[in-house]
């Protein structure tokens, strides 16, 4: 099974730079093993079922709750049956349709 999720996660205090925040939460991604995928609107993390890559997610909120007062985030799943790898796999299926490398 495969479950990719892509989630921005952020407080809302009145700062207007969430990086420190932000890298606050990739460091608890990049420790949990999982392959992932930062892009300049979220996060994409690929694991085996939905529970996994949610519990990252949890320990993600739980970091931030330590000293923000709120967190607003943004989470879309899409799980599948079938070998995991996908994180990768769809981007080159579409290079491989056009025939060429993406900007990446």
């Amino acid at each position: 099974m495969s479950a990719l999720v892509e989630f921005s996660m952020f407080p809302t205090e009145a700062t207007q730079s969430k990086s420190a925040f932000v890298a606050r939460v990739l460091d608890i991604v990049d420790q949990s093993g999982l392959p992932y995928q930062l892009t300049p609107m979220g996060t994409i993390i690929e694991g085996e079922s939905v529970e996994e890559v949610l519990a990252v997610i949890n320990r993600a909120y739980e970091e931030l709750q330590r000293d923000c007062g709120r967190v607003y985030s943004s989470i879309k799943i899409d799980w599948r049956e079938g070998a995991i790898g996908r994180l990768e796999r769809k981007v080159g299926s579409v290079e491989a349709k056009l025939g060429r490398k993406l900007n990446s």
